[in-house]
């Protein structure tokens, strides 16, 4: 269910909230009745300096402006006891500015003669058959799992071609499990086999037949701790289990908070990648207090490989971030960050973070010991009301260093507003 259409203007970009990994049971109702539908305008500038290129890639900067669209139809289910439905995607991605020598920052796609596209779009469907708290799709898939987070941070959203079944049946226990086949990457019109990554780097040399995940997640304790267990596997190049524990406890005027997590990956089937051997456990510890919260966070990859992730995805790693992953081979890092809700001061709408990450002990192969450290500055804002009420604006700034790959400074500004349709 996928159609390639032609660009007709400049409008605005839209991203759209998705994810199957909900399982969401919607009450009887009907097909028509219970359909939604969101448009999200994007608008998204992206700025990444390298001032210290190592690598063969001796571009020093990537920079661009786009705009383009994200459509969310959601149908509702028939009725009866077995329940049909569908969801559509429509994207569109225009090009604002680019230059041939500061292209591949992945909002664009780029030509074979270097130059960004003008405008690229993708229309993408679903089918959805619900049974009691069980649901099935099959189509165009926006999973959110540990094992394939759904990464969201460039002007349109990626997705995957396959089937996934969902089913809450027990209280608390959502289990899920599923087969993707391709993928259409977030700066892709088409579709293509998966790839690896291994730490920060591309293996675009070979390509898997598909990707398989099974796992489930107990919410115990009212719901303030949680328990999870995965497994992923792409297919003939690394398989992975996942095991989490989350818990928030409140305690006085302050709530506490954990996110622990451990993963275990190794090679699979063909091993187009060669032997792959990588333990990453990582902590991120909580303290909110009013608009304050504090975090603290370790990170440590253990093995002889980096972490493997599909292309090009981040990974919920507690210290991985848009810029570095931290998670090279024999990695150890350490995370500071301090949020702060304006709301708290009378300012609703207004948020802030800042973030140093420090990471060490990175087995580069190159026979000295790697070291990476970077700070991050997240400001946003939505307007509380006027006629531009719901407009988000969001302003990110990086500075990431290191001494076995590129330096990074980089600049983000991302507006954001989302109408509701149906």
């Amino acid at each position: 269910m996928k159609q390639i259409l032609p660009a007709t203007g400049s409008v605005l970009s839209l991203a759209v909230v998705s994810g199957f990994s909900s399982g969401v049971m919607a009450a009887e109702g009907g097909f028509i009745e219970d359909t939604t539908a969101t448009l999200q305008a994007r608008n998204y500038y992206f700025s990444r300096d390298f001032s210290d290129i190592v690598g063969a890639n001796q571009q020093s900067k990537a920079e661009e402006w786009a705009q383009g669209f994200i459509l969310n139809v959601k149908s509702g289910y028939t009725q009866g006891p077995v329940g049909f439905g569908v969801d559509v995607i429509g994207l569109l991605g225009l090009k604002l500015d680019s230059s041939p020598d500061r292209v591949n920052t992945g909002l664009l796609p780029v030509h074979d003669d270097g130059r960004a596209a003008n405008d690229y779009s993708r229309l993408e469907g679903a089918l959805k058959m619900r049974y009691s708290k069980t649901e099935l799709k099959v189509g165009e898939l926006q999973p959110n799992l540990p094992v394939l987070a759904f990464s969201d941070i460039r002007l349109l959203p990626p997705s995957y071609q396959g089937a996934s079944i969902s089913s809450n049946e027990i209280d608390g226990l959502t289990l899920q499990g599923g087969h993707l086949n391709s993928t259409s990457l977030r700066n892709e019109a088409g579709d293509e086999k998966m790839q690896a990554m291994l730490g920060h780097v591309p293996q675009r040399q070979v390509s898997s037949d598909g990707f398989n995940f099974a796992g489930a997640d107990y919410a115990f304790n009212d719901k303030r701790s949680s328990v999870s267990a995965w497994f992923g596997q792409l297919e003939d190049i690394y398989n992975q289990r996942f095991l989490g524990f989350k818990h928030s406890e409140p305690l006085g005027d302050w709530t506490l908070g954990a996110n622990l997590g451990y993963y275990d990956s190794r090679e699979d089937g063909k091993k187009l990648l060669g032997n792959i051997d990588n333990q990453a456990f990582f902590s991120l510890l909580s303290a909110k207090r009013g608009g304050h919260t504090f975090y603290v966070g370790y990170q440590g990859m253990f093995g002889d490989s980096a972490f493997p992730r599909v292309f090009a995805n981040i990974s919920p790693l507690g210290n991985e971030v848009p810029t570095y992953e931290f998670a090279f081979t024999d990695e150890r890092s350490w995370q500071a960050r301090y949020d702060y809700d304006f709301a708290a001061l009378g300012m609703p709408g207004l948020t802030s973070t800042v973030r140093y990450i420090t990471g060490n002990n990175v087995d580069t192969g190159k026979g000295f010991e790697g070291k990476d450290h970077e700070r991050d500055l997240d400001i946003g804002y939505v307007l509380q009301s006027g006629s531009l009420k719901g407009l988000g604006i969001r302003v990110r700034n990086v500075m990431a260093r290191s001494n076995y790959r590129s330096d990074i400074d980089e600049n983000r500004l991302i507006l954001s507003y989302t109408w509701k349709l149906l």
